[in-house]
């Protein structure tokens, strides 16, 4: 319109000038009047998009901290001041960044002040159950363990799997086991239950036996006392089991997924770039996908281990049965790191306590002696024959000590949830969104749950079972409880006690003078420094 009415009046002018003069004088005309006419429209514009998102920003960032702090106040839990934007990020980096740099004694199993200086400092100032902000969201810490018990029992979908970093679900697969819900949930359960039957864990048991004798059969040129990485040793056996036994592939086929995962594990502590950690996603799920695709160019029976199970699942016509192949590739991803990841930490940290409590190795070798001979290859006859002498005291003593290096030096440090609603939980009232956070390492050291022993290494407080060893029945959650306690637990279990029934009938262990007790949590506890272990052959 405004284009016609200008033509229209420069026509009627009449004039002699030069018609690009007129084209000229037009564009000026015209641009003028557009720039008049539409500076109005692009404010408003501007304002239709900018105020609701500056009103929800608002709401975000300003308003829902400060409704949140004064509820959570009126139940008598109060926790450190709200700081804009960052919450308390920055004083949670800056505390754990001072207390990384202390060393401690290794006879010391107070750890906890080390790995979570924050809540050590929280606690002291404001009880047990605080309020803290990870940027905008809301963090509820809760030690009370029938409260706990009561949140991993629930099964009516009000507490989640709490939001992860984005970079997490491309080291260990957003569609995995450990990170689906509600109908998705049941569904990989149901595949994936038959994978750790008794039955498949037998079968397992010989594979665990194979793997751990070709790392046994590296180590036959220690002749005498020597030094040896432990902690490395334990990563590299680790992986090869579980893919030996869950995957049909050997630790030197999938060594690629290992080398990518422990690459995308350091990206994810160190919060590097997603870009950088996304190409390392493409580098690991191509190596996995050539696994998958090299067992489906069989054309046989795709076997009965994990990965056979999984790939049987997409033939089924039924739904409810059913996997895809890329919730498969996530599957192996989070069974992979869950299977090398903790599995290895768990005997790292059980090493290093017998390293340092000799009277307990001695024990344990005589247990061994015992049952497996000075020579006997363990295998799952071997331990089944343990299982049925239960009630002696020797027998169930390696047992004992792993539950004690579970609740010392457990690999998951915390469990999270977040509420999907408006919930009251015992004397609480948790608004939604709110995520709770259980701090397994301090729970587990509690000495009002534990007794006055709480911070030593006694594995004779197991004595009587797990359900005896503590106040409260539930106190030990190292593999989590109710319906989503961890699927892999006797599997752990199995690998851990094959793999030190065979190290103890060979070597004496005792700790390098080299070590450095500094446990941190990497996404699992591991020793900062390593883990330098004598070895003495026997």
């Amino acid at each position: 319109y405004l284009y016609i009415h200008l033509i229209h009046n420069v026509k009627l002018k009449n004039t002699t000038k030069p018609a690009i003069i007129h084209t000229e004088n037009t564009c000026v005309v015209l641009s003028m009047e557009l720039i008049t006419l539409m500076n109005p429209i692009l404010a408003l514009l501007v304002l239709l998009f900018v105020v609701p998102k500056m009103y929800n920003a608002l709401i975000i960032l300003v308003w829902q901290p400060f409704v949140l702090t004064r509820r959570f106040k009126k139940q008598g839990i109060s926790g450190p001041r709200y700081r804009f934007l960052y919450g308390n990020i920055d004083e949670i980096n800056k505390m754990k960044i001072e207390s990384h740099l202390s060393i401690l004694d290794p006879n010391s199993n107070d750890i906890f002040p080390r790995i979570f200086p924050h809540y050590q400092q929280w606690m002291t100032l404001y009880g047990d159950t605080f309020l803290y902000w990870n940027g905008t969201e809301p963090m509820l810490c809760i030690s009370d363990l029938e409260l706990v018990k009561q949140i991993l029992s629930n099964k009516s979908g009000f507490f989640v799997k709490s939001k992860i970093r984005p970079e997490f679900f491309k080291l260990v697969g957003m569609k995995g086991f450990a990170f689906v819900e509600d109908v998705d949930w049941v569904r990989h359960r149901r595949i994936l239950n038959p994978a750790f039957s008794i039955d498949r864990l037998k079968v397992m048991t010989k594979v665990m036996v194979e793997c751990t004798l070709r790392v046994l059969d590296k180590w036959s040129n220690v002749k005498r006392e020597q030094k040896m990485e432990m902690n490395r040793e334990f990563r590299r056996l680790t992986a090869d089991i579980i893919a030996t036994a869950a995957f049909g592939s050997s630790y030197n086929e999938g060594i690629e997924v290992f080398r990518t995962q422990e690459e995308l594990k350091k990206c994810t502590f160190l919060r590097l770039r997603i870009f950088i950690s996304g190409s390392l996603n493409r580098k690991m799920k191509n190596s996995v996908k050539k696994v998958v695709d090299s067992r489906l160019a069989s054309k046989q029976d795709y076997g009965d281990d994990l990965l056979g199970i999984m790939l049987k699942s997409c033939e089924s016509e039924r739904n409810e049965r059913k996997l895809s192949i890329e919730e498969i590739i996530d599957e192996w991803k989070t069974f992979f790191f869950g299977g090398y990841e903790t599995n290895s930490n768990l005997l790292t940290w059980t090493t290093m306590l017998l390293s340092l409590h000799q009277d307990w190795q001695e024990k344990l070798r005589h247990e061994i002696f015992e049952e497996c001979g000075k020579d006997k290859t363990p295998d799952s006859d071997t331990f089944s024959k343990l299982k049925l002498l239960i009630k002696c005291l020797l027998v169930v003593q390696m047992n004992m000590v792993f539950l004690e290096s579970l609740r010392l030096y457990g690999p998951v440090s915390y469990f999270s949830r977040d509420a999907t609603k408006d919930l009251t939980l015992g004397h609480l009232k948790i608004p939604k969104g709110t995520t709770i956070v259980f701090p397994l390492m301090k729970m587990h050291s509690d000495k009002a749950v534990w007794g006055s022993d709480a911070d030593k290494f006694n594995p004779l407080r197991f004595e009587n079972g797990v359900s005896r060893a503590a106040s409260h029945p539930n106190a030990l959650l190292a593999f989590s409880m109710g319906p989503r306690a961890c699927i892999g637990q006797n599997f752990t279990m199995i690998e851990a006690k094959v793999v030190l029934t065979m190290i103890l009938q060979r070597f004496r262990l005792s700790l390098s003078g080299e070590y450095k007790h500094a446990p941190v949590d990497h996404l699992t506890l591991t020793p900062q420094y390593g883990l330098p272990v004598m070895l003495q052959p026997l």
